[in-house]
């Protein structure tokens, strides 16, 4: 039987100490930081991703276990596993497993884990089968006080982007126009660069509208792949 007991103990027996100490300062898990109180087995990410695929079916009552976990391994596998649930299922099963991340995502609580999931799972969901409310949720964790909740409204759009619908991202980007924290002027301007892959008419129409008042960080990320003269321009604009 499939559980997550099993899953631990196999990612107990990959883990290093010196690997575990590496992710401990990797993710600032010192007080005061955004990963304080995380704990790592010191487990690569290839060796979970491997433990994930043995685990592919887990059942989300057991999948619930490994997020709830004080580990840093085990939620990420388990995000790995639900990732790939999610790829896997029908329509309802889809819908089910979107519901449990909402419920749960108070356990996806570092900037990896919100990566990984995201957009795959919410972001598809809220694009193609979304509930009664559509994607308001997405607006109401953009304005959330907590971290991590308004880290998934912008990751969650990469889902959209990558179907060319980038309305979303361009109005949760504006919204965060003004946070203080560093890992989301990274997303956004991440997201922003992703929008400009594909369209980079439509990234720079907000650039030339909001470059001014945005995060150094968070323009830097956006117009990381512009030729050196656009960068320095739009880094110009930002500093007057």
């Amino acid at each position: 039987m499939l559980t997550a007991n099993s899953v631990i103990k196999d990612l107990k027996r990959k883990g290093t100490a010196k690997r575990a100490k590496a992710s401990a300062w990797f993710f600032k898990t010192g007080k005061g930081d955004y990963g304080y109180g995380d704990v790592f087995f010191g487990v690569t990410v290839p060796e979970q991703r491997k433990i994930a695929k043995r685990y592919s079916v887990l059942p989300l009552s057991e999948i619930s276990k490994l997020l709830k976990n004080k580990v840093h391994e085990c939620r990420l596998t388990a995000l790995f596993i639900l990732v790939g649930q999610y790829k896997r299922a029908d329509a309802k099963g889809k819908a089910r497993i979107a519901k449990f991340y909402i419920v749960n995502r108070k356990y996806v609580n570092n900037w990896d884990l919100v990566d990984s999931s995201a957009g795959y799972i919410l972001g598809d969901y809220l694009l193609n089968n979304p509930p009664a409310g559509g994607k308001s949720i997405l607006y109401k964790f953009a304005r959330s006080k907590n971290l991590w909740e308004r880290r998934i409204a912008i990751i969650t759009t990469q889902g959209f982007i990558r179907n060319n619908a980038y309305a979303d991202t361009l109005k949760i980007a504006k919204i965060l126009l003004n946070d203080k924290h560093d890992l989301i002027h990274k997303a956004v301007g991440w997201m922003l660069r992703e929008v400009g892959n594909r369209s980079l008419a439509t990234e720079e129409k907000f650039l030339k509208k909001y470059a001014f008042r945005m995060p150094r960080t968070m323009l830097r990320y956006a117009i990381e792949k512009f030729p050196e003269k656009k960068r320095k321009t739009y880094l110009s604009i930002r500093l007057k």
